[in-house]
């Protein structure tokens, strides 16, 4: 019998662990989630780095530390050469997955400063500048999908930067992040970049949106709202799917695939079930369809390996089953695009506070160790 992390890879699911850190890569245990979970990438995030450099049990930082604090280094440098240190050595571990997958999976990503979140410029010049010192074939700098975000995503495309593209609500987001992709391969194209070398994925955030939407539905307290709880999530998430299937079969995106460009995947994001009475597989064995990754945190990757029942596609059957809820919410009177408002601010919100948070406790430490 087959694993259920076995049976979701045979669907066509790229799994990918939420989570890095140091000790991590040392003890062995990401090669261990690649042999035994199927596992074939990694996603972080500044709270991620903040959670793997100030805790107090890992010590595997500590001799960088004192190293950098005796050179001088600023807490935004120290920061940079520890979270590039540890993606680089992911990425090392990976890249024997980065080849027999045909360099399609074996990704890290990594992302942009969030203070960057609202500017073009910075944000252009930050991921090449990460793309250039890592120096991996199968890195991805990850970008936000905020207004600003997107011509930097087109820039940074059309530079040859293969791009996580990430804190996606919203369907009409979504649109506007596939078109800043097909516009950077066009511009790479013209360029004479070979298009094979470039991959991006598109992070759609899933659990958050219950989570907010569910505060509403809460709020209003009707039965027919209370029916609609707990479905927000996956109803965007198939839509999404919908619309990557519909405008990859355009003729724009056909005549750069064509010329040897790659499929923006689908990545499913925010996968942790936040609310308790819902199982804690939901938003894996839900979003199953040909070509997507499904990034999970550990608890959910476990859970999944544990007792998920994956049962193939159940994506693309639910689409008219999606577009009922959202008729649903509409007739309750939840403000779906305020919802995916409120969401994108929260997120850049967060993780600006997370990396705040990081640049103050390694100050600390760095002042600490000189």
């Amino acid at each position: 019998m087959s694993t259920p992390t076995e049976q979701l890879a045979e669907a066509g699911v790229s799994i990918w662990l939420d989570d890095l850190s140091r000790t991590r890569i040392s003890s062995g245990n990401l090669q261990e989630l690649i042999d035994t979970r199927n596992v074939t990438g990694v996603t972080t995030n500044p709270t991620i780095f903040a959670n793997a450099i100030t805790n107090p049990d890992d010590t595997s930082y500590d001799a960088q530390v004192h190293e950098l604090a005796v050179s001088g280094t600023t807490a935004a440098d120290a920061v940079f050469a520890a979270t590039t240190q540890d993606v680089t050595a992911a990425l090392d571990v990976f890249r024997p997955v980065w080849e027999a997958t045909n360099h399609v999976d074996g990704r890290v990503s990594i992302e942009v400063s969030p203070d960057l979140a609202h500017d073009t410029e910075g944000t252009i010049e930050s991921a090449k500048h990460l793309w250039a010192e890592i120096d991996r074939p199968n890195l991805l700098v990850k970008i936000p999908a905020t207004k600003a975000g997107l011509p930097a995503i087109a820039a940074a495309i059309g530079a040859g930067v293969s791009v996580n593209v990430t804190l996606i609500f919203s369907l009409e987001r979504y649109a506007a992040v596939i078109d800043a992709y097909l516009t950077g391969l066009e511009t790479a194209k013209a360029a004479g970049i070979d298009l094979s070398t470039i991959h991006s994925v598109a992070s759609f955030f899933v659990s958050r949106v219950d989570t907010e939407t569910d505060k509403r539905l809460d709020a209003i307290g009707t039965d027919a709202a209370k029916n609609l709880r707990g479905k927000a999530g996956i109803a965007n998430a198939r839509l999404a799917y919908e619309l990557f299937e519909q405008t990859f079969a355009g003729d724009r995106a056909k005549a750069l695939l064509d010329a040897g460009a790659n499929l923006q995947r689908p990545l499913w994001a925010s996968t942790g079930v936040k609310d308790p009475n819902l199982p804690d597989t939901l938003y894996v064995t839900e979003l199953v369809a040909p070509g997507v990754v499904n990034t999970m945190p550990e608890k959910t990757l476990e859970a999944t390996f544990d007792h998920a029942v994956v049962t193939g596609d159940t994506v693309t059957g639910g689409y008219e089953q999606a577009r009922e809820v959202f008729a649903g919410l509409a007739e309750v009177g939840v403000d779906f695009d305020d919802v995916t408002q409120v969401l994108e601010d929260e997120g850049v919100g967060k993780f600006i506070d997370s990396w705040h948070g990081l640049l103050t406790q390694v100050t600390e430490a760095l002042e600490a160790a000189r």
